[in-house]
């Protein structure tokens, strides 16, 4: 069973920077996407950052301050969140889409999510 375990969330003063890490564990073949998401109170999830066969994708609210990378021979991904701000505030969660077997489809997988409080 593939499993993603969010780590580095916490209270930060606004301004400050933070870094989350997502590990991937169990056993599969290849992942393909790896994204953040993020969900405040009383809103919708939303997209925070993806990164797939090189291709990056930030939301707008977080462009020229926050970046995802990958570390594939750690099966990690990263989110380096700088000059935050207190509407960053939000449950992080990380996503991958995994491909657990050759001669199976690409699945999507979750983390637990990650609290992350900016104060002013």
């Amino acid at each position: 069973q593939v499993q993603l375990v969010e780590s580095g969330g916490g209270l930060m003063q606004a301004g400050g920077s933070l870094r989350l890490s997502c590990a991937v564990s169990g056993r599969y073949v290849s992942i393909d996407t790896w994204g953040w998401y993020r969900q405040a109170p009383g809103k919708q999830r939303e997209l925070v950052a993806d990164t797939s066969s090189g291709t990056t994708n930030y939301a707008d609210s977080v462009k020229g301050r926050f970046t995802i990378s990958r570390d594939n021979a750690k099966n990690t991904a990263y989110l380096q969140m700088n000059s935050l701000k207190p509407e960053d505030t939000a449950l992080y969660y990380c996503y991958a889409r995994v491909r657990r077997t050759y001669l199976t489809s690409l699945d999507n997988y979750w983390g637990q999510g990650t609290q992350v409080t900016v104060a002013s």
